[in-house]
């Protein structure tokens, strides 16, 4: 049986002695399925309602307006969140900042950085004066995707010093996603070197934190770089592994192993083999719903590179 459904069993049951209780609604989240978390989300309002918990509704809504975003309804997300901002006035300091954060992605995401920003900034602000440690890393952490960007190695410093310093061990928990940022960052700017050592440090933290996927997810990004220094041997042999267990786990393939073995194959001048891969990474990756909009002449690379008609 589903986590949410227990959980709201559970809370419609319950006692009127424990109405205070409440779900943990963030601990639900599943980005990679945005529709399916929106669900669970939404069959816990009328628990939310019931609690007179201003702050807590309001933290929920924004939340569900993030799965909107993540599906791109933008509309509905900011139609939802106009809605939260008339009630942030007895919601709470916590409240303002999930609103502003998830605000800010939206604009981020409709390709609206310009309105982002100062939302982000803002969320920034108000999340360190009051000590939210965890919201904080969080607003830093999309200043450093959303400014422009010069601005993004400071903004994931700032992010990773938070992270690293916190009493918080949610907040501490943010440092396997910065050091990943930071080493994209390095990764842009073709620092290759210090872009490894900063995947490998996230790697670790994964492993510490025990994340499977976010596991495999650190080695793709070990593998790719060792490609890139022209070590396409021993990425080869990484992402053969991770091809090994996403097909052990029965996820959903997203096309991206497949993309770095045709890209590890073909450095290798193993051509004939690089050209399934590379038609397997198109089929998956031309369903992505982001990557067509953001980077079409990659897609029309790997159509060209696996002889897609």
């Amino acid at each position: 049986m589903p986590r949410w459904v227990v959980l709201f069993g559970v809370f419609i049951a319950m006692d009127s002695a424990f109405s205070d209780q409440k779900p943990d609604f963030d601990s639900l989240w599943n980005y990679d399925k945005p529709a399916e978390t929106e669900t669970q989300f939404r069959a816990l309002v009328p628990v939310a309602q019931k609690s007179g918990d201003r702050g807590y509704q309001a933290e929920l809504l924004t939340q569900i307006a993030r799965t909107l975003g993540l599906q791109q309804k933008f509309a509905e997300a900011h139609a939802l969140l106009d809605s939260v901002a008339r009630t942030l006035g007895d919601a709470g300091e916590r409240a303002r900042v999930r609103y502003l954060l998830e605000r800010g992605r939206v604009f981020n995401s409709s390709k609206q950085k310009e309105k982002a920003t100062p939302l982000f900034q803002e969320a920034w602000e108000r999340a360190v004066q009051a000590g939210h440690d965890f919201f904080a890393v969080d607003a830093a952490h999309m200043l450093a995707i959303a400014t422009p960007a010069e601005q993004h190695m400071g903004w994931n410093l700032k992010a990773v010093a938070l992270a690293e310093k916190s009493a918080d061990p949610q907040a501490r928990r943010w440092q396997g996603s910065l050091y990943n940022n930071i080493g994209w960052d390095y990764f842009d700017q073709k620092n290759f070197d210090s872009a490894l050592t900063m995947f490998q440090r996230a790697l670790l933290a994964r492993v510490e934190q025990k994340q499977p996927t976010e596991i495999r997810i650190a080695t793709w990004c070990v593998a790719k770089t060792l490609r890139m220094q022209g070590q396409a041997d021993s990425a080869l042999v990484m992402h053969r592994q991770l091809e090994k267990e996403w097909r052990a786990t029965k996820e959903k393939q997203d096309g991206y192993v497949f993309e770095e073995i045709a890209e590890c194959l073909l450095a290798l001048n193993r051509n004939d083999d690089a050209t399934p891969y590379f038609a397997q990474a198109y089929a998956l990756l031309a369903k992505d719903p982001w990557l067509p909009s953001d980077e079409p002449e990659r897609l029309k690379r790997l159509k060209e590179l696996g002889n897609v008609r």
